[in-house]
């Protein structure tokens, strides 16, 4: 198998608002719009966000923005109205909405809130 490329694609129950809520908070609109698909293009990566009744069923993260700063990020996201989530499980647990995780020895901060339609990123 021969991959091109890859990209997240995100359900909206209503795309117009899912639209309004990328651009409101994240400063992101859409690259390009066809076939009902807002396609997204971040620093040569890409995400889609097309219509489903299935908006916001999953309950695992949809999607993932890896940025220089978590802290300042997450900080700066609140200032726009992002909401981040909060977690206390037994292999999570976020303090201030952020979790410090450890994978094959290379610790590293994440943090995850919910879009319009209530997709985990």
């Amino acid at each position: 198998m021969r991959v091109k490329s890859v990209h997240a694609a995100l359900p909206a129950s209503d795309l117009e608002r899912a639209k309004a809520w990328y651009a409101d908070k994240l400063g992101l609109k859409p690259a390009e719009e066809n076939m009902g698909v807002a396609t997204y293009d971040v620093n040569g990566t890409q995400f889609g966000l097309y219509p489903s009744q299935f908006a916001g069923t999953n309950q695992a993260t949809a999607a993932e923005f890896r940025v220089d700063d978590v802290e300042r990020t997450v900080s700066e996201l609140r200032e726009s109205g992002v909401t981040f989530e909060d977690y206390d499980l037994p292999e999570l647990k976020t303090e201030n909405g952020i979790a410090t995780l450890e994978d094959q020895g290379t610790t590293f901060k994440a943090a995850w809130f919910k879009d319009s339609e209530a997709n985990i990123i």
